[in-house]
């Protein structure tokens, strides 16, 4: 992985560890749906510019360890993630559409902190032993 990322005029290095949950925790983040939003949650990011160097998607939330470029607010970088996936989400599972018939997959919030304080290896460690309390396939983005 490298240290930074460089533009025409920026050299930067800004990881955030983010995790946002279901709309109610409801564990629907499994199956068909779970790797959807794996897919859905690698190819958004690379219009943006944003890297994700570690992720995990739980049942009912995901965590994710991703490089932001510094003209992106974090808010901005959450909105396009959450927004797009969740469209696309309930676009191409009715399951989904039934569940969630106010077009909300994901809560509103969601958790941010910077990875400066801590080592990205600290938080791949951390990542990676996000375990749900029930066996939940292994399933991790990377």
């Amino acid at each position: 992985m490298r240290l930074e990322e460089s533009g025409s005029h920026t050299v930067w290095d800004c990881k955030y560890h983010i995790v946002w949950v279901t709309k109610y925790r409801y564990p629907v983040l499994v199956g068909d749906v779970g790797l959807r939003a794996r897919e859905l949650l690698r190819e958004i990011p690379r219009s943006h510019e944003m890297s994700i160097p570690a992720g995990a998607i739980n049942r009912d939330h995901v965590h994710m360890l991703f490089s932001i470029p510094p003209h992106l607010s974090v808010s901005r970088a959450v909105q396009y993630l959450k927004g797009k996936s969740s469209h696309k989400l309930l676009s191409e599972y009715q399951s989904l559409r039934k569940r969630y018939w106010g077009q909300h997959l994901w809560s509103r919030g969601y958790w941010a902190a910077t990875s400066g304080n801590v080592t990205d290896e600290i938080w791949k460690k951390y990542i990676e032993d996000q375990k749900p309390e029930e066996p939940d396939d292994n399933f991790k983005v990377v």
